[in-house]
């Protein structure tokens, strides 16, 4: 447990915009329906790296620790940041917390973890964050109906109670309806729903968004009361955004461009992409183990809905076919086509949006590494009632 007293987790309750995430802890960030945290766990009130001389870097998440920040979690157990010479703290996201906004400002986290098209948005507004990893190499967002409400693909929404999250978290669904000719308010009504299924459970919706390692799981965990059993794929349809051509890119490490300007952070964030994939290594191949560091950092989630998104967030990383956090220039324009079509931004991201050159050189320090991940094989696990 002594690592634990490097973690840093802030319950920050500036009043920014609602993000990824708001409401309950059940996000498209993943978190279960649980309360808030009241207190999540906080390093000294003197960090004892600083005597050690380590860097302290701080890194925002987008939610609360949950496995869908495992990664993380696992390059602080595991010592990889120390030995990059680094004392890293996390910052939790959840509730009112935006983490695109808090990464902007000139003393926020020198790292944030955030949905790309809600940086393209920040940006527009002013903020110089720059994608520096795309740690994501897909989409985790879904469409879940009941098999009895034949909805199939977008076109189904026609006449229909289409339920979204609202605060940026709708593009892919709305941009998919868009795509097919469905506009909102005309051809289907749009619900903004809490983050969990409540509404989809109550049938009181027609479709629900979900993230596959979240929301998906608690219908599946959840007591079909014409059964007495716990429903099953086989009661739902599923629509993948993957599947329809308006996935956008979801969680990436980014930075701000003035921070990366000054003397030698480029080198620290070089150094905290390489432990941040080790870490994520780590958690491909030791997914247990992750869960546990997980639960070390203060997650709330139920073992068993855990066991879930940490089975879930490895394929959205896995494989990285040009090595971990390595951008899919298709995917980055996929965003970025999507992003305008649906007027979330008014002008075409510039050419500095994102970078390279630092994931690169971390991957050239772990050449001996499996950075891409390619004979990955996504695990089963058992889904438990409520997920405990």
């Amino acid at each position: 447990m002594g690592r634990m007293r490097r973690f840093l987790a802030l319950a920050v309750t500036a009043g920014f915009v609602v993000a990824a995430c708001g409401g309950t802890p059940a996000s498209p960030s993943g978190a279960a329906s649980v309360a808030p945290q009241s207190q999540a766990p906080q390093s000294s009130d003197v960090a004892p790296s600083a005597a050690a001389g380590l860097t302290p870097v701080r890194l925002q998440l987008q939610w609360y620790p949950q496995a869908q920040f495992s990664g993380y979690f696992a390059a602080i157990e595991q010592g990889y940041y120390a030995a990059e010479n680094l004392d890293v703290r996390w910052v939790s996201g959840g509730g009112t917390i935006a983490p695109q906004t808090v990464g902007s400002q000139p003393d926020g986290p020198e790292f944030t973890i955030a949905w790309q098209p809600k940086v393209l948005q920040a940006r527009e507004a002013g903020s110089d964050l720059v994608n520096i990893a795309q740690i994501f190499q897909r989409s985790g967002t879904l469409s879940v109906s009941w098999k009895d409400s034949n909805i199939t693909s977008p076109a189904d929404f026609a006449g229909k109670k289409v339920g979204v999250w609202d605060f940026g978290n709708e593009f892919e669904v709305t941009a998919g309806a868009q795509k097919v000719g469905l506009e909102q308010g005309t051809d289907y009504t749009k619900v903004i729903q809490d983050f969990n299924m409540a509404l989809l459970l109550s049938r009181e919706i027609d479709v629900s968004e979900a993230m596959i390692y979240n929301e998906y799981a608690q219908v599946l965990e959840s007591t079909n009361p014409e059964t007495g059993q716990l429903y099953q794929p086989t009661d739902l349809n599923v629509i993948n955004w993957n599947d329809e051509g308006t996935a956008m890119l979801q969680d990436a490490l980014f930075a701000r461009a003035a921070w990366l300007a000054e003397p030698g952070n480029e080198d620290v964030a070089t150094r905290f992409l390489k432990a941040s994939f080790q870490g994520w290594i780590y958690c491909r191949e030791n997914p247990a183990d992750c869960i546990q560091y997980t639960v070390n950092a203060g997650s709330q989630l139920g073992a068993g809905h855990q066991a879930w998104m940490m089975n879930e967030i490895n394929p959205l990383v896995w494989p990285s076919p040009a090595g971990i956090g390595m951008m899919d220039p298709t995917l980055w324009q996929q965003t970025a086509d999507v992003s305008l079509d649906a007027a979330i931004i008014t002008t075409a991201p510039p050419a500095d949006a994102y970078r390279t050159d630092l994931a690169e050189a971390a991957l050239a320090e772990l050449a001996d590494a499996d950075t891409k991940g390619e004979s990955f094989v996504k695990g089963t696990v058992e889904v438990t009632p409520g997920g405990n």
